[in-house]
């Protein structure tokens, strides 16, 4: 498919498109929005790359992925973020509020825009490189457009109105229907959904295009790995126990065809040892070595069962494409991020709310699962707890939720500390929230407290 833009010359009165991406699923996701309509022709699509990788130079970069020639003709040009800033990486860097003038006109140099108009349309805006980009043209109208479930989130951290005021729309895929996202909603922000028609179109083209493996003779459970200890959440170990449970519970469930997805940059040996547990279960397991989108496999492999942490991918297989899934290791995560602010605790949070846990039993007995059916109000007050001082609208919301609704299933989702820190129900009591948090402090009370004891005996 042809972009629908009027190339010209670069120079006054042309509009010039420039869109990012850092990841496949991201770029399909702007595929579809054009695809649609979502944006108006412009004189030039300009599409800037960015590897967010650890070691950028060991990871392929999105126009190097499977399928993304599929994508290509969608965009005039495409330009290289890494290359650009080199030899700075793109996680990490900035630029200082003095050269922001200087890389302006360098960029404009470099990715011949010349006096055009710029319109950028970005993802994680809170977060570079979206937000370095967003600096450096400091006068261009802003679109974001969300990667995943993180968009129902909070806002990860304030955004500078400089920045922030200059975001026009959100645009997000329908993953959680019902559910409106609550990112940059601190700036009056309207969220506007892609088509799902149209996003399934652009997938029907990446399958297509993907022919490096084979399918299972029959239908398969789908393992997503995430690389979780990559981000600090568990260590190596209790990762590759997780993607071992995830083994385990296939099997339990009947199934002896198993196929992995590892993250592209887990570590080999945990596939080494999935294997050794595979062939002790009776199980036939089958490693992908392609960095192919869950999405894609989806159509090719026809799971029987889709099975992840929190994986957006689970919420693209259950509401684009109807395969079931399930969720495990989502209790623990719960408990282990930190801060509270943690921007994975939002899509952790709808997963466990909202999917069954690989360890439910089968649907219809009575310990079935059944999903949350406050989870707009649950969102809410999750995302109030993180970021109070961007949301104070929500504090009335979390303090229904909290004092209608908090149960021992609930309280997974909470803590007690953060909960006390907010005068919000569920809260350590006053008289108790007095005692120092220090724990020689604890011991001093609790002799003093057996002693007393022993003076009135």
């Amino acid at each position: 498919m042809a972009p629908s833009s009027v190339t010209s010359a670069p120079g006054a009165g042309r509009t010039t498109q420039v869109f990012c991406a850092s990841t496949l699923y991201g770029a399909a996701t702007l595929a579809a929005a054009i695809d649609a309509g979502l944006f108006p022709a412009a004189g030039r699509r300009l599409l800037v790359v960015c590897n967010n990788a650890g070691s950028p130079e060991l990871t392929p970069s999105v126009d190097e992925m499977p399928g993304f020639e599929q994508l290509r003709d969608r965009f005039d040009d495409l330009v290289s973020w890494n290359e650009t800033i080199a030899p700075f990486h793109p996680g990490s860097w900035s630029p200082r509020s003095d050269d922001v003038p200087l890389w302006e006109r360098h960029l404009r140099l470099a990715w011949r825009l010349g006096d055009d108009d710029v319109r950028l349309i970005v993802e994680s805006i809170q977060v570079n490189p979206a937000l370095a980009i967003a600096q450096i043209f400091t006068g261009a109208p802003i679109e974001v457009y969300a990667d995943g479930l993180m968009s129902y989130g909070p806002t990860r951290s304030k955004i500078e109105p400089l920045v922030g005021e200059r975001v026009r729309r959100l645009l997000h895929l329908d993953l959680v229907p019902g559910l409106k996202p609550l990112l940059l909603t601190e700036f009056g922000v309207a969220p506007e959904l892609v088509p799902t028609d149209a996003f399934l179109r652009v997938l029907d083209e990446l399958t297509d295009a993907e022919r490096n493996f084979d399918t299972p003779s029959e239908p398969p459970v789908l393992l997503l790995g995430q690389y979780l200890s990559a981000l600090g959440i568990l260590t190596e170990r209790e990762e590759e126990e997780l993607h071992i449970r995830m083994v385990r519970g296939a099997v339990a469930k009947g199934h002896t065809q198993v196929v992995f997805k590892p993250h592209p940059t887990a570590p080999a040996a945990w596939s080494r040892r999935l294997e050794q547990e595979a062939k002790k279960l009776g199980a036939d397991l089958t490693i992908l070595d392609s960095p192919v989108l869950a999405e894609v496999l989806y159509r090719r492999l026809k799971p029987a069962l889709v099975v992840g942490c929190f994986s957006t991918a689970l919420f693209t297989a259950s509401a684009f494409y109807g395969i079931p899934v399930a969720h495990t290791g989502t209790e623990l995560l719960l408990e282990r991020l930190a801060p509270y602010q943690n921007s994975n605790r939002v899509p952790v949070t709808i997963v466990d709310a909202l999917l069954p846990s690989l360890d439910d039993s089968d649907e219809g007995d009575a310990d079935a699962h059944r999903p949350e059916p406050r989870i707009a109000e649950l969102v809410a007050t999750v995302g109030y707890a993180m970021q109070h001082q961007i949301y104070p609208g929500l504090r009335p919301t979390a303090e229904k939720f909290l004092s209608e609704h908090l149960d021992a299933h609930t309280w997974r989702y909470f803590k007690r500390r953060r909960l006390t820190a907010l005068a919000l129900p569920g809260a350590v009591p006053a008289q108790l929230a007095r005692i120092p948090r220090n724990a020689t402090a604890r011991r001093m009370v609790r002799r003093a407290r057996k002693l007393r004891r022993a003076v009135l005996r």
